[in-house]
């Protein structure tokens, strides 16, 4: 199955510091992930000031369980990065 993980930053102070200091692991995660196909696309979400406030990961997992094992081990989850998190199913589009 598909989704779309719409992730909202806590808006705490220090979070930005937080999300800063766990980029670099989350991304090499990222990276892993997307090699081996779970992780489609994603990238972060900015306010107007350019500032990273969330995340968009596009992802595809055998289904809800394992997409929730996924988001329980995410490293913005479990290092109070993420706050609010949205699931979304979708359905990619089919190139030809």
């Amino acid at each position: 199955m598909q989704f779309t993980l719409i992730a909202r930053d806590d808006p705490a102070a220090g979070t930005l510091a937080k999300r800063l200091a766990a980029r670099e692991r989350h991304m090499e995660r990222i990276y892993a992930m997307k090699a081996e196909g779970s992780i489609i696309d994603g990238g972060a979400l900015i306010d107007d000031d350019g500032k990273m406030i969330g995340s968009v990961v596009l992802c595809e997992f055998p289904d809800r369980v394992a997409l929730q094992a996924y988001i329980d081990s995410e490293i913005y989850k479990v290092d109070g990065v993420w706050k609010d998190i949205e699931v979304l199913p979708f359905r990619r589009v089919q190139w030809r």
